[in-house]
C-alpha cells in the first residue's frame, strides 16, 4: 500500500511531495503528462509563500532564478501617472521576514522537481492518468492508466520513454488516502463531490515575456507594476534575476466568433487576439501601448471560477481531499492561485504527520484549517477584478484613496503574515 497518493504534479502536488518528503514521509505522485513542462509565464510569490519555500530548503536554489522587485506601484493605464507605491524588498523582508518574489512558473517547478527527486522518498509516475478511485474503509484504490508499456512498480522518470501499446494499461494502487491537486477541471473533485461545473467569467488572461535588453530604457522595469484602465488592467513585473519581463493584460473578451471554453486558446486565432488587444489598449497612454507592440507573441487563458469555498466538507471527505485548484480555483486579480496551493501543501503535510488521528480526522483537520483563509482569497480576488476595471465614480474614488492612503491600501497583512 502506498501511504499517500498524490494525484497532479504541478506546483502544488510537487510542493506536497516535498513538504511531505521534509517531514520524513513517503508519498507517490502520479502526472497524467508524459513529462513535467510549464508555459511562458511569471508568476507572483509574496512572502508567506517565500516563508515556505525557504523552510522547504530552496532558498539558495530560487535565488539563482528569481527576481527581487524592489516596490509594488499602482498605475493609471490611461494617463499613465502614479496613483500609489508600496516598497517591497527590505521593506518586506523587515516586516514578513521574507522577500516578496517573482519567478518563471518554470523555473519554481523545476526546483521543486529537482528537490523532490534529490530527496528519494517519492514515488513520481509520469505518463499515468488517474481514471478512476474508489474509497474503502482503509483507504483509496486508483485505476491508473498509461498508453506506457510500464509493469506495476515500474516508475517512468523525467526524461524516460517507454513503448507504448494499443490500448492503456490498467494498474491499481491502493493508497492510505488520496490526494486531488490536479488542477481546475480535477478529475478526482468530480468523482468524488457533486458540485457545478466551472463557469466562464467572460474575460480573457493575455500573457507573454520579453527580454528587458531588447525594451527601451523607459520601458525596463524591476518594479510590480499594475495598470488600471476602464474594464482592463495591465501587470508588468520582472522574472529570471531581472534579465525578462512578465507581461499579462486582463480584460473583458471582445471575440465573440469563438466560445469561451475549457482548452480554449486565441493563439488559434491570431488576427482576432490582435485586433482585440489593440482595440482594447487603443485608449492607454503611450508607455502601455508601447510597451504591446513590442511583443509579438502572446499565449491568451479564459478565466474561469467556482463558488467560493463554503465549509471544510468541499475541501476533504473521508479519505480523500483537495489542494490548490482542484479545491479552491482563484481567479489571476490577487495573484494568490500558485501561492495558496502551496500553502495548502504545508498546511496538509503538518496534519499528515499527526499520526494520533485517523487519516479521515488528518484530512479533516487540514480542510478545517485552510478553507475560510482560500474562500477569503478567492472573495478578495474577484472584489480586486471590479476594483482594477472600475468606470465612472467608482474608478474615480478608487484613485483618490490609493493617492490618499496607497500604501496602506496596497500592504496586505492579513495576506502576507499567514
Amino acid at each position: 500500500m502506498s501511504d499517500l497518493a498524490i494525484v497532479g504534479a504541478g506546483l502544488g502536488g510537487l510542493s506536497l511531495a516535498l513538504a511531505l518528503q521534509q517531514a520524513g514521509q513517503a508519498c507517490t505522485l502520479v502526472e497524467r503528462a508524459p513529462e513535467l513542462t510549464e508555459v511562458g509565464a511569471g508568476i507572483q510569490l509574496g512572502p508567506h509563500v517565500m516563508r515556505r519555500l525557504y523552510g522547504w530548503g530552496l532558498k539558495e536554489a530560487l535565488h539563482e532564478r528569481i527576481a527581487l522587485p524592489e516596490a509594488l506601484e499602482a498605475r493609471d493605464a490611461l494617463r499613465g501617472t502614479q496613483l500609489a507605491t508600496l516598497p517591497l524588498g527590505s521593506y518586506c523582508e523587515q516586516r514578513y521576514g521574507a522577500p516578496y518574489a517573482t519567478v518563471h512558473r518554470a523555473d519554481l517547478q523545476a526546483a521543486l522537481l529537482r528537490a523532490v527527486e534529490q530527496g528519494g522518498n517519492t514515488v513520481l509516475r509520469l505518463n499515468t492518468p488517474c481514471s478512476s478511485w474508489v474509497e474503502q474503509h482503509d483507504g483509496v484504490t486508483l485505476e491508473l492508466a498509461t498508453a506506457s508499456a510500464l509493469a506495476p512498480g515500474q516508475i517512468l522518470a523525467q526524461g524516460e520513454e517507454a513503448a507504448t501499446q494499443t490500448s492503456p494499461a490498467k494498474v491499481p494502487l491502493h493508497a492510505s488516502a488520496l490526494i486531488g491537486a490536479d488542477g481546475l477541471w480535477s478529475r478526482v473533485r468530480a468523482s468524488g463531490w457533486a458540485l457545478p461545473e466551472p463557469v466562464s467569467t467572460g474575460h480573457l488572461a493575455y500573457r507573454a515575456m520579453v527580454p528587458q535588453a531588447l525594451l527601451p530604457e523607459r520601458l525596463r522595469s524591476q518594479t510590480v507594476t499594475v495598470w488600471m484602465g476602464p474594464h482592463l488592467h495591465l501587470v508588468t513585473y520582472p522574472v529570471r534575476q531581472g534579465e525578462w519581463l512578465n507581461v499579462v493584460v486582463l480584460m473583458q473578451a471582445q471575440d465573440t466568433h469563438h466560445p469561451v471554453t475549457p482548452g480554449w486558446d486565441l493563439t488559434r486565432h491570431p488576427h482576432d487576439m490582435a485586433a482585440d488587444l489593440q482595440a482594447a489598449m487603443r485608449g492607454c497612454c503611450a508607455g502601455v501601448r508601447d510597451l504591446l507592440s513590442m511583443i509579438e507573441q502572446w499565449r491568451v487563458w479564459p478565466l474561469f471560477v467556482r463558488d467560493t469555498l463554503a465549509g471544510p466538507d468541499q475541501m476533504a471527505r473521508g479519505h480523500v481531499a483537495l489542494l490548490g485548484d482542484a479545491a479552491h480555483p482563484m481567479l489571476p486579480y490577487l495573484a494568490q492561485g500558485a501561492g495558496m496551493a502551496m500553502e495548502d501543501a504545508d498546511c496538509l503535510a503538518q496534519c499528515w504527520t499527526q499520526t494520533d488521528l485517523t487519516i479521515p480526522q488528518r484530512l479533516h483537520r487540514y480542510a478545517v484549517a485552510r478553507w475560510q483563509r482560500n474562500a477569503r482569497v478567492q472573495l478578495q480576488s474577484r472584489r480586486n477584478a471590479d476594483i482594477f476595471h472600475a468606470t465612472g465614480w467608482m474608478r474615480w474614488g478608487r484613485d483618490l484613496g490609493l493617492k490618499i492612503m496607497g500604501q496602506r491600501l496596497m500592504d496586505q497583512p492579513w495576506l502576507f503574515s499567514g
